[in-house]
């Protein structure tokens, strides 16, 4: 016999504004797969200018929450909350708005359910902040478990900014259950909550939207994909890149970010001008497409939290060499076609993407091999299954 359905609600600060939009994709992957597997899904998310309040993307129902006036509602999407809180005070006045919006479309929506006698099964919050912060409390007056799950950058500022510890535990220990997307986060977030309970459940990715293409079509150069900031790593990149191995090599950047004008400019510096290509931010299709023409994706990232762009990498048959730091060694495995060298080691860096690039076959083995196994861990009717089994737990255990 079939389980009943689960009425999920998501709180998230991130998710799609539009077909194709990458911000947050990877929530609107979860709730479209948990629709396919027979469960119903709302999200709650931020508004922002030229967005509908209420509206349907890939069968799943989205309420945006107005939190600031026209032209201020800029928080959300872009991944930098933090610098924008940070820089201004007109910052700090749209979090807080943030914070009281969500909650209380939240607190509405969970009313209105019960009221036409469809009770919300399971409250699911991305990223302990904002999104858990904001509904603190609110859950267990409504009787309705919470889930959070924490995707990188909330458990990275916590780390930064040691008074927010305790403020992180209260938010976290009002979860009926708590997940990370990788277990280098997991051990993060032990590390600041030694007695709460984590587990490793990582978000769901498009697989077909990111085939291996031709086998026998030739692939070239080396490929970053992310923001151009100091975490990432392209400056690392940029070092490898004068390096002996890599001396004929050539370097496709799509993103952006802070750190592009003083990267161009070491560029220039070390003669690399004519060996670069600056593809700025690129729309997912013509991103599947570069990630099939690329010999190897290189990963010279610290702290990330998963590391999406090697799992969309992978799926596309691309080896990925990274630094062995963050969540990157949860996705990029050795015994799966990856290569992870020593954070920080330039000449590592360089050694290893070069012997991927002299050495076709060997790329296109090892692609193939990490295409079956991010197949096997990322497509979203196994990632829902898995949050399915978390959602039943947490529903069990509420009192």
């Amino acid at each position: 016999m079939r389980p009943p359905r689960l009425r999920v609600l998501f709180v998230t600060h991130n998710i799609p504004r539009h077909p194709g939009d990458a911000a947050g994709s990877f929530v609107l992957r979860l709730g479209v797969a948990l629709q396919a597997s027979g469960q119903q899904v709302h999200v709650i998310a931020p508004g922002g200018d030229g967005l509908a309040d209420r509206e349907v993307l890939e069968g799943v129902s989205i309420e945006r929450v107005r939190y600031a006036p026209p032209g201020r509602m800029t928080l959300a999407h872009s991944g930098t909350m933090a610098e924008a809180v940070r820089g201004s005070w007109g910052g700090c006045a749209a979090l807080v708005g943030l914070l009281r919006a969500l909650r209380k479309a939240t607190k509405g929506h969970l009313v209105a359910a019960a009221a036409a006698g469809e009770h919300v099964d399971v409250l699911h919050a991305h990223w302990w902040f904002p999104s858990g912060l904001a509904l603190w409390g609110l859950p267990r007056r409504a009787g309705v478990p919470l889930v959070i799950t924490m995707h990188g950058s909330d458990v990275r500022l916590a780390q930064g900014v040691r008074p927010v510890h305790p403020l992180m535990r209260s938010v976290l220990r009002q979860a009926a259950a708590r997940t990370t997307v990788s277990a280098w986060l997991k051990d993060a977030v032990r590390s600041i909550a030694p007695d709460l309970p984590v587990s490793v459940a990582p978000m769901p990715v498009d697989v077909n939207g990111f085939p291996p293409g031709d086998p026998g079509h030739p692939r070239s150069g080396i490929l970053f994909v992310g923001r151009l900031n100091v975490q990432k790593g392209p400056a690392d990149l940029l070092e490898a890149l004068a390096r002996k191995p890599l001396a004929q090599a050539t370097l496709s950047l799509a993103g952006e970010g802070p750190e592009e004008g003083r990267l161009k400019a070491r560029a220039e510096a070390l003669g690399l001008g004519d060996r670069i290509r600056w593809l700025g931010m690129l729309p997912p299709q013509a991103l599947a497409d570069c990630y099939r023409r690329a010999a190897v994706v290189a990963m010279p990232s610290r702290g990330e939290g998963l590391g999406l762009v090697a799992v969309e990498a992978q799926l596309s048959g691309t080896p990925v060499v990274a630094y062995a730091d963050g969540g990157l060694p949860d996705v990029v495995r050795p015994a799966d076609g990856g290569v992870l060298v020593p954070p920080g080691d330039i000449d590592a860096l360089a050694d290893a993407l070069g012997h991927v690039l002299e050495s076709p076959e060997e790329g296109r083995r090892r692609g193939g091999v990490a295409r079956a196994a991010m197949v096997e861990r990322f497509a979203p009717s196994a990632v829902a299954e898995r949050y399915l089994d978390t959602y039943r737990a947490a529903r069990d255990r509420a009192p």
